[in-house]
């Protein structure tokens, strides 16, 4: 005789969670399935369909080949050219997004940016995990009232009483060259400019913004510069890293993974975190002793401890405090060095340039003030925007539209459908992507001699094109982007860069130390850098040798 068994309670019990968890889950999938569906029908029916270069991946879409190129402008350029002034490419795992090349669209965009259009959730995840809920990271209203309190450490008066500061740290480098050109045999040395440069630009930040000398120029070795100078020996992202990378922008969970990039990030947050504490703790400190109430409130880090104050108009956070001088510091090292060194290889390549600037210094004489170093100095001038222009540190960005948007063009394009339209629907939800570097330098907007270095397309009054004048941005350039986003550091970074490079021009002669055909690639540190082709790191080797 059969005897059938009769599950226990428990067992029962046991069977119908599991079964309750599996339809829950599915219940979930299922929802998520249908919202994510009724998304893309609302884009779709509300955004304007253009045309685009075709999916070169099924899983990335274009992304890679974008990350992969040396000159991924250069490709916007073309796409644009083919396609119209906005256009749209295919991106990782089926997403698209919008990239605007014409002047009048993007002033639309700038014009909005931080309300209509805001991070994307992987830039926020990023942004929050390597400096905080600072400048950068905030947007909107958060973003107004923090910008609104440092705007006065970057007023001309501001800026006027650190020009001394950009001398020294220049005149520090030239000291050292000095002995390296005299230690050699040949009257000149080979010298690695980059990290001169990273070091400079240190240095300058350190003493100028927070009264604290990092000493990396006398050689000193702080846990910032350590980690700073990790990320540019370090720049080769592996093939998983890349992957990793472009997977996080249709799922920003995936920057949690520790891959070894994501651990120098984590690293240098952690390290700018510290020396920003105890900067900060020991400004605190002598705040009622070594300096002024008035000298302390135009000052970077005398503004920021004001901002802490609970009777403050503009009060920030410690947490937001500290990621402000994460940002300063961050800056400090990268986007000024970078366009430093990009100045040498450029004048290196073009001695015509390097003598005529070098003549016009000459004449003139001693240290120009900061009034004159903006006003005296025309083919300084020239040489530093003709350099920003080719070379901007920030080659694209991609934003979210957080609202349905309608953008302007100055031309039309053609739909997918073959209509021609002189404006585009914009629906939430949708990426928008502006590439500085491929506006910069399109010959569509500056002429057919876009690619090329010509210091003197800034003299002369017909020299920058109509089309070039409609960009709404420092000096016609997207740089430093514009709108409520605009880099609150321009004007300080601009005056340290000629401080430097006239230091620097004025004393020494520079070439590539392979001849002027040396080939010069772009790498991955924090930020994209040159190198010569077949160095190690950044590495940028100059033949330096004293002017005489």
């Amino acid at each position: 005789m059969k005897v059938l068994s009769v599950p226990s309670p428990l067992t029962l019990w046991t069977t119908v969670r599991s079964v309750s968890a599996f339809n829950v889950a599915c219940s979930f999938v299922a929802l998520w399935t249908f919202v994510k569906v009724l998304r893309a029908l609302r884009w779709r029916l509300k955004t304007t369909q253009l045309r685009g270069p075709p999916r070169t991946s099924f899983i990335y879409g274009v992304s890679h080949d974008l990350v992969a190129s040396q000159d991924s402008g250069g490709m916007y350029e073309r796409w644009a050219t083919e396609y119209g002034v906005a256009y749209m490419i295919p991106s990782v795992l089926a997403q698209t997004r919008t990239v605007l090349c014409d002047p009048r669209a993007i002033a639309h965009f700038y014009a909005r940016e931080t309300w209509t259009y805001v991070h994307t959730p992987l830039s926020l995840k990023g942004l929050e995990l390597f400096i905080g809920r600072g400048l950068l990271w905030s947007q909107g209203e958060d973003h107004r009232r923090q910008r609104k309190a440092l705007t006065p450490a970057f007023s001309n008066a501001a800026i006027r009483k650190l020009t001394s500061v950009f001398y020294d740290s220049a005149y520090k480098a030239k000291c050292a060259w000095d002995t390296a050109v005299e230690s050699s045999k040949d009257g000149d040395a080979v010298i690695e400019v980059q990290n001169w440069m990273n070091h400079i630009s240190l240095d300058t930040i350190g003493i100028a913004g927070f009264s604290h000398d990092f000493g990396s120029l006398d050689g000193k070795r702080a846990s910032v510069t350590e980690v700073f100078d990790t990320f540019g020996n370090n720049q080769k992202a592996s093939a998983v890293n890349q992957i990793l990378l472009l997977l996080a922008s249709a799922f920003p969970i995936v920057t949690k993974i520790p891959t070894k990039r994501r651990n120098l990030v984590k690293k240098l947050g952690v390290a700018m975190g510290e020396i920003s504490s105890d900067l900060l703790i020991r400004s605190r400190q002598e705040k009622d002793v070594n300096v002024g109430e008035r000298d302390e409130e135009k000052s970077i880090i005398g503004l920021l401890i004001k901002s802490e104050g609970q009777d403050a108009e503009l009060r920030m956070s410690e947490e937001e405090v500290m990621a402000q001088m994460r940002v300063l510091l961050l800056a400090g090292y990268e986007t000024t060095s970078i366009s430093l060194t990009w100045a040498l290889i450029e004048l290196s390549r073009h001695t015509d340039v390097q003598t005529r600037l070098r003549e016009e210094l000459l004449v003139f004489g001693a240290d120009p003030a900061y009034d004159q170093l903006k006003a005296n100095l025309p083919y300084l001038d020239a040489v530093v925007h003709e350099i920003l222009r080719l070379h901007p540190p920030l080659g694209e960005f991609t934003r979210l539209a957080a609202a349905d948007d309608v953008i302007p063009l100055s031309e039309p394009v053609r739909t997918v459908s073959g209509e021609m339209t002189d404006s585009i629907c914009i629906a939430k939800g949708t990426l928008i992507t502006i590439s500085p570097a491929a506006i910069n330098r399109s010959s569509a907007i500056w002429g057919p001699d876009a690619k090329e270095f010509k210091p003197n397309r800034w003299l002369t009054e017909d020299g920058i094109s109509g089309k070039a004048k409609e960009v709404q941005g420092h000096r016609h350039l997207l740089t430093f982007v514009d709108g409520p986003r605009t880099c609150l550091g321009k004007d300080f970074a601009i005056v340290e860069f000629k401080t430097v490079l006239l230091v620097l021009v004025k004393n020494f002669v520079f070439e590539m130390r392979n001849g002027p055909d040396t080939p010069v690639e772009i790498t991955r540190g924090l930020f994209p850098r040159p190198r010569v082709v077949g160095e190690d790191g950044i590495g940028v080797p100059l033949r330096v040798r004293r002017y005489e």
